[in-house]
């Protein structure tokens, strides 16, 4: 056991410095970063911000985009447990492409992942041009939200999940092997609790993501209030039409994506925490 988790004379604690003067160059960058958030935050009066949240169209931008957001964390999540595991656990011919593809997304532009899902799944693409045959259509509708959203935000998912399963020591899931477990049973009982902190880490990132989609969502699935028009594309119409509703949307994101974060951050500082106590 010592071996495997390591000794409490091994452990070192952690190296603290006391701030240097030349760190205060870092405040022009801080000030960069906070003040724009500030002026959103307090651009609008708590009761200006409170009636424009309260306005029917903007309910309806908040519910699609919470429902959507969440059903493509789903997807990431049952199509992207598999793929992560595959490749933390084996090594095969077309790896390293795989693993570029799954990548991809990340650094690609959202405008053209929307025209990439529109030629592939619009009426006259490879699939969609089959299931408009059919009488079934995917662009412009909420699926087609789903779809881009999952798109964009399933690699930050298996990233997470593979740094999770790759940290799962193999000699204990080749002893619960032994012991008779089947692979599903060794899976769920051995990888997956072990992995859990990170499969949680992926699935926020993965839903914060998705809930900030824009320009995959709006060439794929249109901007239609109502059926199509999440927070961020009610934002853009709003900061043509009302700045003040688009301000009251911006407010929501910043908000989900600051408790997203502080979340994921409070998990691993409580995990290093204990990992680094003698």
């Amino acid at each position: 056991m010592r071996a495997l988790f390591g000794s409490k004379a091994t452990r070192r604690p952690p190296v603290r410095h006391r701030p240097e003067p030349w760190w205060a160059l870092s405040l022009p960058l801080l000030a960069f970063l906070a003040l724009p958030l500030l002026g959103l935050l307090f651009y609008s009066s708590p009761e200006e911000l409170w009636a424009n949240l309260a306005r029917p169209e903007v309910r309806t931008a908040v519910g699609l985009s919470l429902r959507t957001s969440t059903w493509a964390t789903l997807a990431a999540v049952l199509l992207g447990t598999p793929l992560a595991y595959l490749l933390a656990r084996r090594e095969f011919r077309g790896r390293l492409l795989l693993d570029n593809l799954i990548d991809l997304p990340i650094v690609l532009p959202p405008a053209v992942a929307g025209l990439a899902l529109l030629l592939v799944f619009g009426r006259r693409g490879w699939v969609g041009a089959p299931l408009d045959a059919l009488g079934l259509r995917i662009t412009f509708t909420q699926l087609a939200v789903v779809m881009a959203q999952t798109f964009i935000a399933v690699p930050l998912f298996v990233r997470a999940a593979v740094i999770g399963f790759a940290a799962v020591e193999p000699e204990l899931e080749d002893a619960a092997a032994i012991d008779g477990a089947n692979g599903w049973q060794v899976f769920r009982r051995i990888s997956l609790p072990l992995a859990r902190r990170s499969l949680l880490t992926g699935v926020a990132l993965a839903w914060a993501r998705a809930l900030g989609e824009f320009g995959a969502t709006i060439i794929f699935a249109g901007n239609f209030p109502g059926r199509t028009q999440t927070m961020p594309l009610a934002i853009y119409l709003g900061f043509e039409m009302e700045l003040g509703v688009a301000v009251g949307l911006s407010v929501i994101l910043v908000g989900c994506s600051f408790v997203v974060l502080l979340l994921i951050k409070l998990v691993f500082g409580r995990a290093i925490w204990r990992n680094s106590r003698p």
